[in-house]
């Protein structure tokens, strides 16, 4: 027999762990609503016609397929074959699959919207906490099972949401403690302008899905795959002069201008497009009087093809080597994939598996998250017991945690059970206590112990001291 495992890519999680990753959603989940989304939940199961085509040429190799039921029948071997070959043709064949795991949770919301635009009012502000399924190699901060937490607004074109997507970071990542962050931003109009100057819009996508891989393959490989796709050295030197535009955000503004000057009349529109949508953006939240961390980058590229506007990416503090924990942007026509036109939208994303990874490496979680039972009550034989399991249950009604434990052993074996759970109070019910309806209180941390009547013990507070709970 073999010994069991785990596919590449994906991860059990420990009561441990799902209590940090709680943190991180529970505190996402508050921002989102203090901003007046509102929750929805879509099937983790898709019609693979509504995935494809959706997320680029590199994003729709990484959808996940489900197989038909009844493909292994040997009534159906030579059509399977048929299939099989299509597929490895780069063809979809229903035959063969018509369904797949959700690669994100944008595209699904998009179907949401279209289906179900004439019940909603707009601008229609919705949160979504998910796991999403990705073919890709796994590797440190990469998994091919993860959850994302996206936020969107359709149905509006101002700039105002966008603003509010910065503070929206901001705001949870102060909340969380990762300090340190930084939050990109660019336009796709930019990226539409640098097309136009190298070749036409038709290099866009060449262009942006070469650029998106520049952390991870670097300006020369960057340029030999613009080459690759037919770009002239005289264009891929434009981009390379263009993805090395740096300083300040003013800085970067006055540079793209002048890299510019001389590109065609449709190519400085689309540039100003977006150089007008930047600054609105900062002008609105003033990062330089608040305080946020908010960088012009015209390397960010966001391959995914349906961005129009304004493009997110946020990383993580420079001390922890794991890239992007979010992204997002404008898509103003997303819904007219799905016969539905003239729904304007903007999203953001938090990666909460990697958000997890930074906050593990930094120390960043409260020490209070692995307390999940106050108080455990010693089983000290039947009668004992009794009493204990009615005090421990008039205790849970005033929102005390607490446990009993269930047999009668060893007093040793039973204070061990609580240091091992992080358990910090534990109570005795004994003979003695029995007799005088007391009880004995003793806090394992400190060492230190209280004798209460019972009444006392209902009230007692079982919250932990500041000291314990400010420590990381």
């Amino acid at each position: 027999m073999s010994k069991p495992g785990l596919p590449p890519g994906t991860r059990d999680f420990s009561a441990e762990t799902v209590r940090k990753r709680n943190y991180i959603l529970n505190t996402i989940r508050e921002v989102f609503e203090l901003y007046g989304f509102q929750p929805l939940e879509t099937p983790a199961i898709e019609n693979l016609e509504t995935l494809m085509g959706k997320y680029g040429e590199e994003g729709d190799k990484l959808i996940f397929r489900i197989l038909n039921n009844g493909i292994a029948d040997p009534k159906n071997v030579e059509k399977t074959r048929m299939a099989f070959e299509q597929v490895m043709e780069g063809k979809n064949d229903r035959n063969l699959t018509e369904r797949a795991l959700r690669y994100d949770l944008t595209i699904p919301f998009a179907r949401y919207v279209a289906m179900n635009h004439g019940q909603l009012t707009f601008p229609f502000k919705r949160y979504q906490i998910q796991p999403v399924w990705r073919a890709d190699r796994p590797q440190k901060g990469r998994y091919r099972e993860f959850w994302q937490c996206d936020a969107d607004v359709v149905g509006s074109r101002s700039l105002l949401n966008e603003a509010e997507f910065v503070q929206i970071y901001d705001l949870v990542f102060k909340r969380l403690g990762l300090d340190g962050y930084e939050l990109r931003i660019n336009s796709r109009n930019i990226l539409v302008a640098i097309a136009l100057a190298s070749g036409g819009r038709e290099q866009l996508t060449a262009i942006t899905t070469a650029i998106d891989k520049l952390d991870k393959i670097g300006l020369e490989k960057v340029q030999e795959e613009l080459i690759s796709r037919s770009l002239s050295h005289a264009q891929v030197e434009l981009i390379t002069q263009y993805l090395r535009i740096g300083g300040n955000n003013a800085t970067s503004l006055g540079s793209l201008k002048a890299l510019l000057v001389n590109a065609s009349a449709e190519s400085r529109d689309f540039a100003e497009q977006g150089l007008s949508q930047l600054q609105t953006v900062l002008d609105l939240v003033k990062p330089e009087i608040h305080g946020l961390p908010v960088v012009i980058d015209f390397t960010l590229a966001r391959g995914l093809s349906y961005y129009t506007g304004i493009i997110f990416e946020a990383r993580a503090p420079a001390s922890v080597q794991i890239g992007s924990i979010g992204g997002g942007g404008r898509y103003d026509d997303l819904t007219g994939l799905f016969g539905v036109s003239d729904v304007p939208g903007v999203g953001i994303s938090f990666g909460v598996d990697r958000i997890y990874d930074v906050m593990e490496e930094l120390k960043a979680f409260p020490a209070t998250l692995q307390i999940p039972t106050q108080v455990l009550f010693l089983n000290l034989g039947e009668a004992a017991s009794e009493a204990a399991f009615n005090l421990l249950g008039q205790l849970r009604a005033t929102a005390v945690r607490g446990e009993l434990y269930p047999e009668y052993q060893k007093i040793d074996r039973q204070f061990k059970y609580a240091e091992k759970k992080n358990i910090p109070f534990v109570v005795t019910v004994g003979d003695e206590e029995l007799k005088n309806k007391s009880a004995r209180i003793k806090d394992i941390r400190s060492g230190t112990s209280v004798t209460l009547s019972w009444k006392e013990l209902i009230r007692h507070d079982f919250g932990l001291s500041p000291a314990a709970s400010d420590k990381k």
